[in-house]
């Protein structure tokens, strides 16, 4: 097997992966590549990080609004601190919701802490979509709002190594 990577190596590795893995039939070759490793380097490397926990998933940002996708909401909802876990989990599961994650309290101008995205087509099908989880999980009643998307900013990953840089 292939010596493992050297520091630096490991480095531009990292700030590599931080921008995205190359549109390549084997990417983690062209990464091996650029920082003058093979890819069995690459690959052990990223196995290494990954039981390391340095990170959980590997995933990807798509551009929905060029898939069509111009109705996206989210919606906000205050939900008690002792139930937050069980209901990010059931809206998480659903078909309709593509993001669902909690976040601290803004006290007092924002109350909420879970946040769900959902994203469509047609305004009222999304709409229709979040007045039909509001009920089946009886939430309606619980504060929320719907806030739908009027502009696209630039989505990343995580950045995590020294002078990563974003190539847009």
């Amino acid at each position: 097997m292939n010596a493992a990577l050297d520091a630096c190596q490991a480095l531009a590795l990292r700030r590599l992966l931080e921008t995205g893995l190359p549109l390549e039939a084997r990417p983690y070759q062209a990464l091996a590549r650029q920082i003058g490793a093979e890819e069995p380097q690459v690959l052990a490397q990223v196995e290494q990080w990954q039981h390391q926990g340095l990170f959980r998933r590997l995933g990807l940002v798509l551009n929905h609004r060029a898939l069509g996708f111009t109705a996206n909401a989210m919606l906000v909802l205050d939900i008690p601190d002792a139930l937050i876990d069980e209901v990010g989990q059931r809206l998480g599961g659903e078909s309709a919701v593509s993001l669902c994650y909690q976040r601290p309290r803004r006290l007092p101008q924002w109350r909420y802490n879970l946040f769900c995205m959902i994203h469509g087509r047609q305004r009222q099908r999304v709409e229709a979509q979040i007045h039909d989880l509001l009920q089946r999980h009886l939430l309606s009643d619980l504060p929320h709002q719907v806030l739908f998307s009027t502009q696209a900013f630039k989505q990343c990953g995580g950045r995590f190594a020294p002078g990563a840089v974003s190539h847009g």
